[in-house]
């Protein structure tokens, strides 16, 4: 018989609903939300005790609250972690995951294909500290493996990669990493905890921005780096405490009331974006669809067996460049522009004017991104009424 008090048995279901939950003596049903900077102690021993490690409470919510530390408790039994610490941003938490474990002399090995601002933590702040980096082809093996140097410290990647889902072998490039003595950094927020688990591929780190799927509603910023106990403890644990890119306990719990509802989200995005994509491949005014949850992926195989779902984002590209693509948004009536994702409402962006405006036009082009090209995160709105939005914002493309 399943041992139910253990939450590592539970469904990811339910672990979104119940993992990591502290009742105050009141008994509380929902999350208490802790509003407070800091902790009283009932004595002076007390506090010299815990300031030592040597007593168990918190101490100051800069680096550690009770409702973050629910947040972070749950998002461990969801992903198979033993720690986490909870950030104000998804940046921040790529920051910190990166950051806290180089210093002058080191070296990183990136794939070239990550969010814009992803890339200027890696070409532009590492390097201003005397922090090495190689950007390769996140799909070439060897690429990954020439790349690495004595004083490799961190690969980076996110799989898959914003905005054109191309995959990387998160399995393969951990094994590469650890020949290397280095640690795997993976970005997972396009997947989710629920359809690709990094740490069981044999990542190290996995950082998400919680404001994308995790609140999936548009409410607040959040961000999270999980982990094995001692990586968080020895490597993590005093940057993120000294330099203070610490989760609001409201947000925190913003995000804990996202969780509770995050399969039933990302089930029906899913379904809903494996439809778009039907749609728009077939359509004459697009010339190419993207999708990893579809047969016509390049990595469709890759995606079967590190995927356990095709993520709620596709992306696409209209005939005619930019102009197309500009008429196009402008034509929508439900779908809406934003760079945000994840969101219950769907999103276009325009990725080379927006998310990746900072990449050089050669950059660009090498990554996919095309003048034509659109990502699409896919809400929860009725697939009809949106395949008619995109059907009449592609006829006024021209």
């Amino acid at each position: 018989m399943t041992d139910l008090s253990n939450p590592a048995n539970w469904n990811p279901a339910t672990a979104l609903v119940h993992g990591g939950t502290l009742r105050s003596p009141f008994g509380e049903t929902s999350e208490a939300l802790y509003l407070t900077q800091g902790f009283v102690y009932d004595s002076a021993e007390s506090a010299e005790a815990r300031f030592k490690g040597d007593e168990e409470g918190f101490i100051y919510s800069r680096y550690a609250n009770p409702t973050v530390h629910m947040f972070e408790q749950r998002m461990c039994v969801l992903e198979g972690a033993e720690d986490a610490r909870a950030t104000a941003s998804g940046m921040a938490a790529v920051a910190s995951a990166i950051g806290c474990q180089v210093k002058t002399g080191d070296h990183i090995v990136a794939a070239k294909a990550l969010f814009g601002s992803c890339r200027w933590v890696i070409e532009t702040l590492m390097p201003a500290y005397g922090i090495e980096c190689t950007l390769v082809d996140g799909k070439d093996l060897d690429a990954w493996k020439r790349a690495v140097r004595p004083e490799t410290r961190v690969f980076f990647l996110e799989s898959p990669t914003n905005p054109t889902l191309e995959l990387c072998d998160i399995a393969a490039i951990a094994d590469l990493a650890h020949e290397s003595g280095a640690k795997l950094v993976v970005d997972n927020v396009f997947a989710t905890p629920l359809q690709q688990k990094p740490l069981a591929l044999g990542a190290d780190i996995v950082v998400y921005s919680a404001t994308k799927h995790i609140d999936g509603q548009g409410r607040c910023l959040g961000g999270i780096v999980l982990s094995d106990k001692a990586w968080i403890e020895e490597s993590l644990h005093d940057y993120f405490r000294h330099t203070g890119p610490s989760l609001s306990p409201f947000n925190a719990w913003v995000l804990l009331k996202g969780l509770e509802t995050l399969p039933v989200r990302v089930r029906q995005q899913t379904a809903t974006a494996q439809k778009l994509c039907r749609y728009l491949a077939s359509h004459p005014k697009v010339t190419r669809a993207i999708y990893p949850g579809d047969a016509s992926h390049p990595q469709a195989d890759l995606a079967n067996r590190q995927m356990s779902g095709g993520s709620t984002l596709l992306a696409f590209e209209v005939e005619g460049g930019k102009a197309a693509a500009f008429a196009f948004e402008n034509a929508l009536r439900i779908v809406r522009i934003s760079n945000n994702l994840g969101d219950a409402k769907s999103l276009v962006t325009h990725p080379a004017t927006t998310t990746h405006k900072n990449l050089s036009a050669e950059d660009q082009i090498e990554l996919g991104i095309s003048p034509g090209l659109l990502r699409l995160s896919v809400g929860l709105e009725h697939e009809d009424d949106l395949i008619a939005d995109l059907d009449q914002a592609l006829a006024a493309t021209g």
